[in-house]
């Protein structure tokens, strides 16, 4: 998570970079208020990471602790690269099933939620896909590879997966045939019938070609998930796939149909309520995004706000230890309950001005009677 969270600053350099390239070449690649919900969306999967990972990475621990069957070496760069292999093939396998089972859907499909493809996108995570994602990196400790060894090999793999989340490069050649690149990732985040649930891969594209996965990109995707979510509210976006869920259990007559919803593949749906849902096909230009664009007054508010609290989000997840559980808890909440409200704002919502004009106040107050020491233990000297 520390090296995650220290490339923050790059991820944020390359994304203006995006943004200088796309208007250079006149191509309409970010909307504001889409990259608000990706980088907010980011913010909170970061913030929730800080307070469970922890408890999910103990079973890794006390596995590798009680019942790992060989001695490898924390040094040795043979294990780090076997590590490095080990950790994406299993993630190749979590992604697969992220995609195949119900329940593990409606947490990943935060990630998919954007109708745009780029470099933020990348930063859009599902809050809860962590609950789900460390059982199938176990074998590793079983096999023993050492804990740092595991977590540095997990954030590379995803630190690989940031730069193929643009539409500005295309293929790479003889790269295609091993890497993962923006070609075959775009693929994956297609909602056209012959593009879903193609190209798992995390850093190698041989996973998905061993076992018959992969999918060549021949024209560019049309980019979402196939119920548009139609909201800039990162909160609702991590709820959305599990009501989803719920409302296809509760209309359902039998308990075995009550509970399928969870094990079933996305989509399915008992035969009362017409069966498995097929995706429609769709094509580019006609289902490109249309929504208007955002004021720029209001824009340029939530801008400013939305920087202060990535500012804090940031701060507060490289002091996470120094801040203690309680005071990370409170920060975390004022972030999300923020997003929230400025979300409603950019969608314009009757009750958005004076949930907005509480806010404000609320956080002031807060700052008069925290501001300085807070501020000291976010900034000042570790």
């Amino acid at each position: 998570m520390k090296l995650i969270v220290a490339s923050i600053p790059l991820f944020f350099i390359l994304i203006a970079i995006e943004m200088l390239a796309a208007r250079l070449l006149e191509r309409r690649v970010y909307r504001f208020a889409d990259s608000f919900a990706d980088l907010g969306c980011g913010m909170i999967e970061q913030l929730l990471g800080v307070l469970v990972k922890g408890l999910l990475f103990a079973a890794y621990l006390g596995l590798y602790d009680r019942a790992r069957l060989f001695e490898l070496s924390e040094g040795s760069w043979a294990v780090f690269g076997a590590c490095l292999l080990g950790v994406d093939f299993l993630y190749y396998w979590f992604h697969r099933m992220s995609h195949e089972i119900g329940a593990f859907w409606a947490a990943h499909s935060v990630h998919h939620q954007s109708e745009e493809y780029n470099l933020s996108v990348a930063l859009r995570q599902g809050a809860f896909q962590s609950f789900f994602s460390w059982v199938f990196y176990l074998p590793l400790a079983v096999i023993g590879f050492p804990p740092a060894t595991f977590i540095t090999c997990s954030a590379l793999n995803t630190l690989y997966q940031f730069w193929i989340h643009t539409r500005l490069i295309g293929k790479l050649g003889p790269l295609e045939w091993i890497l993962n690149t923006p070609s075959h990732h775009r693929v994956h985040h297609g909602r056209n019938p012959r593009y879903i649930d193609r190209n798992h891969a995390g850093s190698l594209i041989i996973w998905d070609r061993m076992f018959g996965t992969f999918v060549e990109e021949t024209d560019e995707p049309v980019y979402g998930v196939v119920k548009p979510l139609q909201s800039a509210n990162p909160l609702w976006a991590n709820f959305a796939g599990w009501v989803d869920l719920w409302k296809v259990a509760r209309s359902a007559r039998s308990i075995v149909d009550r509970l399928r919803p969870l094990v079933a593949a996305p989509g399915w749906r008992p035969l009362e309520q017409g069966g498995p849902l097929m995706p429609p096909e769709v094509s580019r230009p006609k289902d490109e995004p249309a929504a208007p664009p955002t004021p720029r007054g209001l824009a340029a508010y939530v801008f400013i706000h939305f920087a202060l609290l990535l500012a804090l989000t940031a701060a507060s997840l490289a002091r996470a230890q120094t801040l203690g559980t309680a005071l990370f808890a409170a920060i975390a909440l004022v972030v999300v309950s923020s997003l929230v409200v400025l979300s409603a704002l950019l969608e314009q919502r009757s009750w958005a001005r004076s949930f907005e004009g509480a806010r404000v106040l609320a956080v002031l107050g807060l700052v008069l009677l925290f501001g300085p020491g807070l501020f000291k233990l976010l900034f000042g000297n570790p």
